[in-house]
């Protein structure tokens, strides 16, 4: 059988696309660049131009997971300033819940593709790219924290610790409820923010 030739409009997105719809139905064990090659109807060296090794295309579909999830939490702290205009004071709450729902908005419905983020974001051997995309998205978290803690509306302290314990709160939250876990997610969410503000002991 004659290889077919490589001609494609957008070949590294539409592997990429049908990497990440695998991904969420069979797992990454599953993914396959040959395969993916037959899905887009090219030959199996074309993907070779865009993705070295199955890792390579694992690193590109984390890299794009923490990409969008950046612009879900950008998108949704510039909604919460602009809904706070002209108010007196910070609502640090406000903020914090805005970014835990835009967090929950992209985790529950990419449980599979959140996974992998985080497992390559522990990796010794993540590029420099997916390396600073992991950080800007720290930044934001981190952004928040500082901002809370100068509006006086959170305890002093280190706030790298302060927004290690938010980030693994809400991604704790978000793998009960992507297995059904918790049946009122936005009810459960607010509760949730308000105790990571107000903390466990009695005042």
């Amino acid at each position: 059988m004659a290889e077919r030739p490589y001609h494609h409009g957008d070949l590294r997105s539409t592997l990429l696309t049908s990497a990440e719809r695998t991904l969420a139905e069979r797992g990454p064990a599953a993914l396959s660049l040959r395969e993916l090659a037959r899905e887009a109807g090219v030959s199996h060296a074309a993907p070779g131009r865009h993705f070295k090794d199955k890792q390579a295309l694992l690193d590109a579909l984390a890299l794009s997971g923490f990409q969008r999830l950046q612009v879900a939490l950008e998108q949704a702290k510039d909604a919460q300033r602009q809904d706070s205009a002209g108010t007196d004071g910070t609502d640090t709450e406000g903020y914090l819940l805005a970014l835990a729902r835009a967090y929950m908005g992209f985790a529950l419905p990419n449980a599979a593709l959140l996974d992998l983020m985080y497992a390559r974001k522990h990796d010794s051997d993540i590029s420099e790219q997916l390396a600073a995309a992991v950080g800007d998205l720290l930044a934001i978290v981190l952004n928040a924290i500082a901002e809370g803690q100068r509006a006086g509306e959170i305890v002093e302290g280190d706030p790298g610790a302060i927004a290690f314990t938010v980030a693994s709160t809400l991604h704790g939250f978000a793998s009960f409820s992507a297995n059904n876990t918790v049946e009122d997610v936005d009810g459960s969410l607010k509760d949730v923010v308000h105790f990571l503000m107000t903390g466990l002991s009695p005042r």
